[in-house]
């Protein structure tokens, strides 16, 4: 089992209710392909570096999790198509 982080930027104009249930899904793609969610940091909305589909701000998640090496692909195959997702990123974490 390797330890990945994701990082994921929602676009900022979801209601508390979606951005949950956004939330709830990404970290069941990770449990369904087998990983274990250790940590999920919330650093809010944070200013984007640049306009990404019309944004300038987006919500900020930092999921920390381990898991089998063919699960990143999986999940990001899946998180890439969520509309709510404007950025993602999964980087194995070295210990």
């Amino acid at each position: 089992m390797n330890k990945y982080e994701l990082a994921v930027v929602f676009a900022p104009n979801l209601e508390e209710e979606a951005k949950n249930a956004a939330l709830e899904k990404v970290q069941g793609y990770i449990t369904r392909f087998g990983g274990t969610v250790e940590k999920v940091d919330e650093w809010g909305k944070r200013k984007l570096a640049y306009e990404i589909s019309k944004f300038n701000e987006g919500l900020y998640y930092f999921i920390t999790f381990t898991a089998d090496a063919s699960a990143p692909a999986e999940i990001e195959s899946r998180v890439r198509i969520m509309d709510s997702v404007i950025r993602y990123l999964i980087t194995k974490v070295e210990e």
